[in-house]
């Protein structure tokens, strides 16, 4: 069978809100497929699109569903890629492959952000970013997130980096592709489980109204047309405990090396002695960045739909 349509199809929500000017927020479908476990995952996906409402946004959760790109996904199509068992990673290169072979899959943080921007989304609410790993100078190992952040015009709320990435070399690479990066009532930029990377930012930006400001100046200036990143850390008293993050990331770093793990399977290695190591305290953390990610990003895109 040949695909015949493989435009991006929009909720019918998303659709409304768009053609009205009313704020939207994006959201991605890989933590609903790959980075949270059953059956929590579709529980806290639901969670998400509600801070999001909360805050007085509509959600676009997007992904793709029989080989179809769709920007805000209904609860049915939300189920089946929380629950399929053959749900593809989608970054951007993937997207037309999976069209023509008529597959479910979940958009990245990279395609997630390619996807809104091109059906007219500003604003996109993420965990973390993926960056550059801590063995490129080897393995020339780092996210495709970085390229096309480059490249796209979008407001990423986001808890930095994970801190099992190189974390500099990721800020470097960032002002290298011309990524704007700003701190949300920060001048510090986040290392997602623990609210200081130990990076400063350039920038600091502390309401929506300020974020929604920037975000217009870019879009009028009309001289780049790179994403900008806003770093909105956990508060304190919700971080994981430091002592623990560090003891964990160093423990977690020396069983890659003893197992000479490379490439794709260090990310997931690691992030699974998180989650064992801490008793799921890391994964707790993890929802609590995305719902207030969510929170933030609604309003966001409040501010930035007011005339």
């Amino acid at each position: 069978m040949i695909v015949t349509d493989v435009s991006i199809r929009l909720g019918d929500e998303v659709k409304a809100a768009l053609a009205n000017g009313l704020p939207v927020v994006a959201l991605e479908s890989t933590i609903v497929s790959h980075g949270l476990p059953r059956p929590d995952n579709l529980r806290v996906a639901r969670e998400i699109e509600q801070a999001v409402r909360d805050n007085g946004a509509v959600p676009a959760t997007i992904g793709m569903v029989g080989g179809r790109l769709v920007a805000g996904l209904d609860d049915e199509a939300l189920t089946r890629l929380a629950v399929g068992e053959k749900v593809a990673k989608l970054s951007v290169r993937d997207l037309a492959v999976a069209a023509a072979l008529h597959a479910d899959g979940a958009t990245t943080v990279a395609s997630t952000a390619a996807v809104a921007a091109a059906v007219g989304i500003g604003v996109f609410a993420t965990g973390g970013l993926g960056g550059v790993h801590r063995e490129a100078s080897q393995t020339f190992d780092e996210s495709a997130d970085l390229i096309t952040l480059s490249q796209t015009p979008i407001a990423v709320v986001c808890a930095g980096v994970k801190s099992i990435l190189d974390v500099g070399a990721t800020l470097e690479r960032l002002e290298t592709l011309g990524v704007g990066v700003v701190g949300y009532q920060t001048d510090r930029f986040p290392g997602f489980f623990i609210r200081d990377s130990g990076f400063g930012v350039d920038w600091r930006l502390d309401s929506a109204a300020q974020v929604a400001a920037a975000m217009r100046a870019q879009r009028d200036q009309g001289v780049h047309r790179g994403a900008l990143i806003v770093a909105n850390p956990l508060p304190e008293d919700e971080q994981l405990d430091r002592q623990l993050h560090d003891r964990t990331l160093a423990d977690g770093l020396a069983i890659v090396e003893r197992d000479r793990v490379t490439g794709k399977q260090v990310t997931p290695v690691l992030l699974s002695h998180f989650h064992s190591a801490t008793g799921g305290q890391s994964l707790a953390v993890n929802v609590r960045i995305i719902l207030r990610n969510a929170a933030l990003a609604a309003q966001i895109a409040v501010a930035a739909a007011q005339r």
